[in-house]
């Protein structure tokens, strides 16, 4: 879940106790280090990012966590940017080598990185096949760029997958946040790729490796954020791709629209609304600054 307000630039080491909730973010510089006599982002930019504390009406951020909010998108859309996006794109097109032509099976399609990785996929040209547990969520994966949408409540899903794609084949490509990677082996092609994005269902799965071995399949793992730690020159590789989509209309904002929650006494119903399943994309909290009516 994120949230959008103004931003004080620091190079302190984290704050302790009390600890404040929150990561992702947007909003307006305020203030930079007196330290800092050129900083990348002076007062008054508009940034987004991640930083511990997004929960509050001001949140300290490293300037290498910060990025510009790109031209013509709110706070609220460049709030729920930083994590989904940079996941689906390494996920897609550097894990999985995603090209035109391509099928691709997106699980959980309605979430924040199911949307991202269905408009990724289709950017590179791929058919995409979404799944989602209710017809809101089916719906919403469709406005987003999805060409066929399966409720993965039915246990048939694996077949009408199959059978949606040429000759039965099977897709190319299984991108997971869920853990469904064992079903996904039943409707995937000869050389497919699985991509093991996260564990949303709440359990880490056991694959039957023989599944593997007889359709060649790969297993591929995508942590985003260790890149900035093994992979660092990565990083802004995927962000410069990212910003092409957004400058060709490619890729849009997903923040859940559906309600609206304002204030920082609005974040227990957000969460309510993220664990109860009733939200989809990203969740964004808009914090009034002073002054600021929450109309």
């Amino acid at each position: 879940m994120c949230r959008s307000c103004p931003l004080v630039l620091t190079n302190a080491p984290p704050p302790a106790f009390p600890w404040v909730a929150g990561a992702e973010f947007s909003g307006i510089v305020v203030a930079t280090p007196p330290s800092a006599s050129n900083p990348k982002f002076p007062v008054g930019s508009r940034v987004f990012g991640a930083g511990q504390g997004a929960y509050a009406t001001r949140v300290c951020a490293a300037e290498t966590e910060l990025l510009p909010v790109p031209d013509g998108w709110s706070f609220a859309d460049a709030a729920g940017l930083f994590v989904t996006a940079p996941t689906s794109y390494g996920a897609l097109v550097l894990r999985a080598g995603v090209k035109a032509g391509d099928w691709v099976l997106v699980h959980a399609a309605a979430g924040g990185v199911g949307l991202a990785a269905v408009q990724v996929a289709k950017a590179f040209g791929a058919t995409v096949i979404a799944t989602a547990g209710s017809p809101r969520k089916l719906d919403v994966a469709k406005q987003f760029g999805a060409d066929h949408v399966i409720d993965y409540r039915d246990a048939t899903w694996p077949d009408q997958v199959k059978k949606l794609t040429p000759r039965g084949r099977g897709v190319d490509i299984v991108y997971d946040p869920v853990g469904m990677v064992d079903k996904s082996t039943k409707c995937i092609a000869w050389n497919g790729r699985i991509l093991v994005v996260g564990f949303a269902a709440g359990a880490i799965e056991k694959v039957a490796m023989n599944k593997v071995l007889l359709k060649n399949i790969s297993l591929v793992g995508i942590h985003w954020g260790a890149y900035a730690r093994f992979e660092r020159e990565t990083v802004p590789v995927v962000w410069e791709g990212i910003g092409k989509l957004i400058a060709q209309g490619k890729f849009k904002g997903t923040v859940f629209a559906d309600k609206e929650f304002v204030g920082l006494e609005s974040i227990s119903d957000a969460l309510l609304a993220l664990g109860g399943r009733e939200s989809w994309g990203k969740v964004v909290v808009k914090i009034p600054q002073v002054g600021e009516s929450k109309l």
